[in-house]
């Protein structure tokens, strides 16, 4: 755990803002992951194929596209990689069956099931509770610094106080744009087609 190391109540809020900004930006990332229903590149980010013995990202190996809303290709650099490049899809979590020409991939993205669709939005709101706990965690933090100034005597408790409520003000700030960025993505999950 890293702890927040300032000399001034602000420099404390800036650096727990920017620790927060980085879980929001986290969120985005870890949300593009999970499918929709619609063909997004983003859902090959965590799959990587073994290359010559090294685990090496899909995007690293070969050409990736969305020639339809439906529909992946992925193009290996390669070809004698094609085969590791299905066998990684096929084993991951995706759910979805490659089809391979011997040198092109295909992936079409099927419609997602309604049962699915409810498996997706737990597991999307397991990601962005993890998120929120980790904004909380900062606030913690930023709260502990902030009481070690006053401690240290290097702020007065009215000083103290106000960087407390600053703190949390800035804290549920990022908490609530957590929750639209997860509302936003449930909405997705669940649009039919």
């Amino acid at each position: 755990m890293t702890h927040i190391h300032a000399e001034t109540v602000e420099e404390v809020k800036e650096e727990a803002s920017a620790r927060m900004e980085k879980s929001v930006q986290d969120l985005s990332r870890a949300m593009a992951s999970i499918r929709t229903g619609r063909a997004s590149i983003a859902l090959l980010d965590s799959i990587r194929a073994d290359y010559y013995g090294t685990p090496t990202p899909v995007s690293q190996m070969a050409t990736l596209a969305t020639p339809t809303p439906t529909t992946i290709t992925i193009q290996p650099w390669d070809a004698s990689q094609i085969a590791a490049i299905e066998r990684a899809i096929r084993i991951s979590d995706l759910g979805i069956n490659p089809a391979n020409d011997g040198k092109l991939i295909r992936l079409v993205i099927p419609p997602l099931t309604q049962q699915r669709r409810k498996k997706l939005v737990r597991s999307l709101h397991s990601v962005v509770e993890q998120h929120r706990v980790a904004v909380r965690n900062i606030r913690r933090e930023a709260n502990l610094a902030v009481r070690q100034l006053e401690k240290a005597k290097e702020i007065s408790k009215d000083d103290s106080k106000r960087g407390l409520a600053a703190i949390q003000k800035i804290t549920d700030s990022f908490i609530k744009r957590l929750n639209v960025a997860g509302q936003a993505k449930e909405r997705e999950i669940l649009e039919i087609r």
